[in-house]
């Protein structure tokens, strides 16, 4: 068959996927996010192999344009009206529990025995989360209240301070090895992070200046799905980070236009069949044979990651002065992972060849474990905190 109408059949075919993947989500208690990966698995090369292989093109850029239009939106929250006073709380957990994860993941690998060259840069690739998987499992819970606006504002600036600790990490590393290089990774960061908050701000103050401008409808919409696809072509072009740079234009504009409410309701309309072939690529891609390959370097980088979100969200909602059950909660609601991490393996590989399979190993392992586990964890953690929309939830897992 000639490659386009293959491609316009499969992808037809992952959207109606979609659709089996919210009927069972109705009736079981899974998430759909982890459905909707167990399908793409399924599909994929490892089991039946229903995708072509033209696959591996497809998912770059349904990952730039899922996670663009994630960032967009969740830099849509921050705003007075929607934060409040948590927006200092936000920054106290956020930082805290990026802080004790990467100590814990990192000391822990270190005490076991595993060289730095391992211990970390597998440090910080564990302080990164799944912001795509998180908003998903908000928005199919219906979920509203401290809880889960504390979990959206540390996921949208969890993986900038990710790549924060990442690159000082694998500054200190190479210093450490020998290789050199440790002022070029420190450079490398500050120019990746510089570069997106520039951009999201320059997008961000144009969008601002027309959204008052335009009527509501089609117009918006195509106003809305112009500032991601163009913020999302800058920041790949330019090599920055695209998710920062959507947050970063998403807040912008939400606290300077006039309507600032219409791009983000006209994002939300066509925002999920494009989550749902993401989600769906993602699982085709994992490769799960390295969990039979990795061993106890594999299980305590689980082990000790999850050690590390639970006990800082839990220190850093005591030093905010978080409600109770932020503290006790929050921490197994921040464990999914996905393609930040993955991003920050590849770059780890390429820098440290040496120890390069171990480390994409590893994270391949992460993200198969925290991403089939993750959501249902964030599901039990809203639902246990009392802000779902009981007419949305499909039953949930209990966490007592």
């Amino acid at each position: 068959m000639d490659p386009i109408p293959h491609a316009l059949l499969v992808l037809g075919g992952l959207l109606f996927v979609g659709l089996l993947a919210e009927g069972l989500a109705r009736r079981t208690r899974l998430p759909q996010v982890t459905l909707l990966l167990l399908m793409g698995v399924m599909a994929g090369p490892q089991a039946l192999d229903l995708l072509s292989p033209e696959r591996d093109m497809w998912f770059p850029v349904a990952a730039s344009l899922a996670l663009v239009m994630v960032g967009f939106l969740l830099g849509g929250e921050f705003t007075p009206d929607r934060l409040g006073k948590e927006a200092g709380s936000i920054a106290v957990v956020a930082g805290v529990q990026a802080l004790i994860t990467a100590l814990v993941v990192g000391g822990g690998l270190l005490l076991l025995g595993f060289s730095p060259q391992l211990a970390l840069p597998l440090a910080g690739i564990a302080t990164a989360t799944a912001p795509a998987t998180t908003v998903s499992v908000v928005r199919e819970l219906g979920a509203e209240g401290p809880v889960t606006r504390m979990l959206l504002g540390v996921v949208a600036i969890d993986d900038a301070l990710a790549l924060v600790a990442f690159g000082v990490l694998l500054a200190v590393v190479s210093v450490v090895s020998g290789n050199g290089g440790g002022a070029g990774a420190l450079l490398s960061v500050t120019r990746e992070i510089g570069g997106a908050v520039g951009i999201g701000i320059g997008i961000g103050v144009l969008a601002a200046l027309f959204s008052g401008r335009i009527r509501p409808g089609e117009p918006t919409l195509l106003e809305a799905l112009g500032v991601v696809l163009v913020c999302a072509g800058l920041s790949l072009w330019l090599e920055v980070s695209y998710l920062l740079a959507a947050v970063v234009t998403g807040s912008v504009i939400a606290n300077t236009a006039k309507h600032h409410s219409r791009p983000f309701h006209a994002i939300e309309n066509i925002e999920w069949p494009f989550l749902v072939v993401f989600f769906l690529l993602a699982g085709a891609s994992l490769d799960s044979s390295v969990i039979l390959e990795i061993g106890v370097l594999g299980g305590a980088y689980v082990l000790f990651r999850v050690v590390g979100k639970v006990v800082g969200t839990a220190a850093g909602g005591v030093l905010a002065g978080a409600p109770e059950t932020t503290r006790r909660w929050l921490g197994l609601a921040l464990l999914p992972q996905a393609g930040v991490a993955l991003g920050f393996a590849l770059l780890a590989a390429e820098r440290l060849p040496e120890v390069a399979d171990r480390i994409l190993s590893v994270t391949i392992l992460g993200t198969v474990i925290f991403e089939l586990f993750g959501p249902v964890l964030t599901s039990a953690v809203l639902t246990k905190s009392g802000e779902t929309n009981p007419q949305l939830s499909p039953p949930s897992a209990s966490l007592d």
